[in-house]
């Protein structure tokens, strides 16, 4: 099968790795020094499971000279959803599948929005792994996507790609209401990111602080309240689920924690921003989320301003 990763970050080339080892066709959009590596070195996976080594894939910055594909995974950060979907056009294919393995809820709409919804699938990955220098991707532990339509009950196509995935000993679930699998995950990632960022703090030292914890309850709540606006309902026990799966981390740390780190923009905007949004448009106010929200955003701008100076 013929599979495009489009964001070839820790996400896309953990699985992209997978895949190629399971003998299919990859294509790796990627930029920069990363792109470098890649095109020199090929890429390279470090993890407790198995080191792997990628070098028989095109590593490229454009989808304009490659031929349609079979399956897409979306992998870019929420904020450059719209524009990395429209370039990566050439790409599709009559027979073409989405898998977005972004954070945020509204990320697959988005892409629906462009490509229809019979060809995308939302997924939520569950993995702990890290770009560690260009070219070179540290994986710690985890690795499973769950992944389904947004509208409807599970077709071929994505019966298909849990096929392709399980083949390639990717752990897998196809699920009826993924709506509320990305609700979940939010729940976690609203109040964590922002936190690790703000307190410079790991997952660890987050929950040994009482008052860190606290606060990352409270965020859940408005979390929880934004969730009932789009019809989904989460079990007040996700809660202690959430903080309970946050002890078994140890000192990981958030993606946009690592994104701080490396001077890279923030995803505040779908993890933060729209709780804030949806409440807000429901005639409530989310005021965690908000100073989340207003505080990440100068830090980016901040960071954004140390780093070209």
């Amino acid at each position: 099968m013929r599979i495009a990763v489009i964001g070839t970050g820790a996400v896309g080339g953990y699985f992209g790795a997978k895949l190629a080892a399971a003998e299919h066709e990859l294509v790796f959009i990627a930029r920069g020094k990363h792109l470098d590596a890649l095109r020199r070195d090929g890429l390279h996976i470090v993890s407790p499971s198995g080191n792997r080594h990628v070098r028989n894939a095109v590593f490229t910055a454009s989808a304009a000279a490659i031929e349609s594909v079979e399956l897409v995974l979306f992998c870019v950060k929420s904020y450059d959803t719209e524009t990395a979907a429209k370039a990566f056009a050439p790409l599709i294919g009559a027979r073409t599948t989405i898998l977005s393995l972004q954070n945020g809820i509204d990320n697959p709409e988005k892409l629906a929005g462009l490509w229809g919804d019979d060809r995308v699938l939302a997924g939520v990955v569950y993995i702990g792994a890290q770009v560690a220098a260009p070219g070179v991707i540290h994986h710690a532990n985890g690795g499973k996507i769950v992944f389904g339509r947004l509208h409807g009950k599970t077709n071929e196509a994505a019966k298909g790609v849990e096929r392709v995935l399980s083949a390639a000993e990717i752990p897998c679930e196809l699920s009826d209401n993924i709506q509320k699998i990305q609700w979940a995950k939010l729940l976690w990632n609203a109040p964590f990111c922002a936190i690790s960022c703000l307190a410079r703090a790991n997952v660890k030292q987050i929950v040994e602080s009482d008052a860190l914890t606290r606060l990352a309850i409270d965020c859940m709540t408005e979390v929880h309240r934004a969730a009932l606006t789009r019809g989904v309902d989460l079990r007040r026990s996700l809660f202690d689920d959430t903080i309970a799966f946050s002890r078994g981390l140890g000192e990981f740390k958030p993606s946009m924690l690592q994104d701080l780190e490396a001077r890279k923009p923030l995803e505040y905007e779908a993890f933060n921003g729209i709780v804030v949004k949806l409440l807000r448009q429901a005639g409530q106010t989310a005021p965690i989320n908000q100073t989340f929200y207003a505080l990440l955003q100068h830090l980016d701008k901040k960071s954004r301003e140390e780093a070209a100076s």
